[in-house]
């Protein structure tokens, strides 16, 4: 009788490997054209700026321009170390929250709206491994972008202005291998910064089954976020804004490299992305299957 029961048991739910998992993961995200094409226009951002200042004289800014945006420009114009860190600093406004607000609403609720995170919820997977999953996609994808931006822009720096154009803002000169380990620390410190906005996404797309209501919601609290950093009536709110940060990118071209304000934006970067984390894990764990 024991012997019966046993062998009509149900079999066990073997749990799935976690490489498994993020291998599945990558290859879901990276099939996306919309994620191809976003990524597309990211790298080709810095050869648009590189032919912009070789084509067009911009030997000096207008009178109604950003001080220290023409100021990089202008440096880039003959600088092939700065036209990387200048583009990274401008596509931070847009175009890599763009891409990080994408990949987070199509993580969760972009699933959701076609029925395939279903699948996930039905699967040997806990909530907490599939949070992890979809987390590791949108860093993948951030670190992606970030990557290709800083690529094409030294590639684009070193045809227009050789390898005898690598130096700093305080008039340092630079070995390519130096150059590239500074490029390398922006690229770090600029994926962390994305991730965090993709981590707030992660929270909105696991809130809503509308993943366009995610891009909006981030590219809308990113231009929130730069207008309330310019109101020095709110100065008691600069330090919370995640923005706040952005400028100190530029220090990376200075020798030596001042460290205060890198390392305050890493960490503020960092507690976005455990509070992001944290929001979208407390929403997954308690929603409805």
């Amino acid at each position: 009788m024991t012997q019966r029961v046993s062998e009509s048991a149900p079999p066990s739910r073997t749990t799935v490997p976690l490489v498994r998992l993020l291998r599945a993961e990558l290859r879901w995200v990276f099939r996306r054209p919309r994620t191809l094409i976003v990524l597309g226009l990211i790298a080709a951002l810095p050869i648009a700026i590189g032919v912009g200042l070789t084509l067009v004289d911009s030997s000096g800014p207008g009178p109604n321009s950003d001080r220290e945006g023409a100021a990089l420009l202008a440096a880039a114009a003959g600088n092939a170390f700065v036209l990387p860190i200048a583009a990274l600093t401008f596509s931070m406004g847009l175009l890599l929250p763009l891409a990080a607000a994408m990949a987070g609403g199509d993580a969760i609720a972009g699933e959701l709206s076609h029925g395939t995170l279903r699948g996930w919820m039905l699967a040997p997977v806990s909530r907490g491994r599939l949070l992890v999953v979809k987390a590791f996609g949108v860093a993948v994808v951030t670190l992606t972008a970030v990557a290709a931006l800083a690529t094409t822009g030294v590639l684009t720096g070193l045809v227009i202005n050789g390898t005898d154009a690598l130096f700093t803002l305080s008039g340092t000169s630079l070995s390519l291998l130096d150059t590239l380990g500074r490029v390398a620390v922006a690229v770090g410190w600029v994926s962390l910064h994305v991730w965090a906005i993709g981590a707030v996404a992660l929270a909105i797309s696991a809130c809503t089954e509308h993943p366009m209501l995610v891009v909006a919601s981030v590219l809308g609290g990113t231009v929130v976020f730069s207008v309330l950093g310019l109101l020095e009536a709110l100065s008691w709110l600069h330090p919370f804004l995640l923005t706040e940060s952005y400028p100190a990118l530029a220090d990376i071209l200075r020798d030596p490299i001042p460290g205060a304000e890198l390392s305050e934006g890493a960490l503020r970067a960092a507690c976005y992305v455990v509070i992001g984390l944290s929001l979208a894990y407390a929403r997954i764990t308690t929603r409805d299957g």
